[in-house]
């Protein structure tokens, strides 16, 4: 019994020693034909980790910086309108003419181009310190654009900080769901200006009833007056337009206007 069971294991032995001679060199072809394509894939690997480290050493070329430039003039428009007085001018205006009792005069470019000046030229001062501390050295190349971004953020931060009300920049940093920051640096630029653009929304409308209730209270008196004399079909706007004409240019209604919104905005 003992000498069958070791005549079965040698036998087993020597088909397991023949199999193995006739494999081995399928083995050893097959690893000299993946082997170069594994060293070349580590090499590829190496010379992209390379060529990583020096691109990110490279600077910006001129033809990146001038496509950068040229997309973020298509948000232009929009960081205009939340960024700037433009909002509280344009929404004083509109309600201006409304008050007025005027359907389309002055027309709509008219009240956009002035609201735009006088927005550009109150913020002269934060335009220009943009222009010299970060556009000028972009586009010279001296600094790159992240940190351009942030040097152009911090004078646009302040003007807008030092005309937000506080309450209104609680709100958003309780509907941001953002912990009380310990300084004013440390508030995320979007919750700065939502808040910004909510206080200029409450103080164009403030400044808009002051605006509408004189000439409210000349259409209650001409429309008490007509009804007096028994003219109701007549339209009282028809009789009080002139009047309210009248009254805007004797007390010099736009330079008041202009000068009262132009001392309102807090800037430097």
């Amino acid at each position: 019994m003992t000498m069958m069971a070791s005549r079965n294991f040698c036998l087993l032995l020597r088909l397991f020693s023949i199999g193995l001679v006739r494999t081995l060199p399928l083995v050893i072809v097959a690893i000299g034909l993946f082997w170069p394509d594994v060293a070349l894939a580590e090499d590829a690997a190496d010379v992209a980790v390379g060529m990583a480290d020096e691109l990110s050493n490279v600077p910006v070329s001129s033809t990146v910086r001038l496509l950068v430039i040229l997309t973020a003039l298509t948000f232009l428009p929009a960081m205009l309108l939340v960024t700037t007085p433009f909002t509280r001018f344009i929404i004083v205006f509109s309600m201006l003419r409304q008050a007025l009792g005027l359907q389309q005069s002055p027309p709509n470019q008219v009240l956009v181009g002035m609201a735009l000046f006088l927005s550009l030229t109150l913020m002269q001062p934060v335009l220009s310190s943009i222009n010299k501390d970060a556009l000028e050295p972009y586009i010279n190349g001296e600094i790159e654009t992240v940190e351009a971004i942030k040097v152009a953020g911090g004078p646009m931060r302040s003007f807008m900080l030092q005309n937000t009300r506080r309450d209104d920049l609680g709100v958003m940093l309780e509907i941001g769901q953002v912990e009380p920051p310990e300084s004013l640096d440390d508030i995320p630029f979007a919750i700065v200006v939502s808040s910004f653009v909510l206080s200029e929304l409450k103080t164009a409308f403030v400044i808009g009833v002051k605006i509408y209730i004189p000439f409210l209270v000349i259409d209650v008196i001409v429309a008490n007056i007509l009804l007096g004399m028994g003219m109701m079909v007549l339209p009282p706007v028809i009789i009080s337009l002139p009047f309210k004409l009248l009254l805007f240019i004797l007390m010099d209604g736009w330079s008041l206007l202009i000068r009262s919104m132009a001392s309102s905005v807090i800037v430097g």
